[in-house]
């Protein structure tokens, strides 16, 4: 059974160095707090006047947002689950704990694309709302699509030393 914190093999099968030194960890630490960001924060973003709240908002509409608020939920834990899971292919476990942190991220960025879509409605689209003049929530998907990058960067396994002797 292969854990991240176990030996990986090596194409001829012998045991290599372990896949979980202290860069992996920082990187699976980085990753479990973007997924506890996702799970929550559309819930403090969207329950308010704003979004869950507000009144000119249709029922259809409502359901749409409590359907993202859910997703988001939904794939920080199925981040979670990933980064920490000790069973199965431990690179395949990274790249699936990757792909879930960052759908929600991807789909927001890509959300202002559609046709009629706004960062604000009117009434709530203020110079407060931008920070060195990009939305918010474009400044948030840039941290926190840079977070994943670079924990995926930290958490990849070392890779094997070339088995004809050191570079020179």
């Amino acid at each position: 059974m292969h854990t991240s914190l176990s030996s990986a093999p090596t194409p001829d099968g012998v045991l290599d160095q372990p896949t979980a030194g202290p860069r992996a960890v920082t990187g699976k630490a980085i990753l479990s707090l973007v997924a506890l960001f996702t799970a929550v924060s559309p819930y403090v973003a969207d329950w308010n006047d704003t979004h869950v709240l507000n009144p000119e908002w249709t029922a259809h509409a409502r359901f749409h947002n409590g359907q993202t608020m859910a997703m988001g939920t939904l794939l920080g834990l199925a981040t979670l689950y990933f980064v920490w899971r000790r069973r199965g292919d431990t690179g395949s476990n990274l790249r699936a704990a990757i792909g879930f942190a960052g759908l929600y991220w991807v789909s927001q960025a890509v959300a202002i694309l559609y046709p009629g879509a706004a960062y604000f409605d009117p009434q709530f689209d203020t110079p407060d709302m931008y920070i060195a003049g990009i939305p918010v929530q474009g400044v948030i998907e840039i941290v926190v699509l840079g977070l994943i990058a670079g924990a995926a960067l930290l958490s990849r396994p070392a890779s094997a030393p070339d088995a004809s002797g050191p570079a020179h």
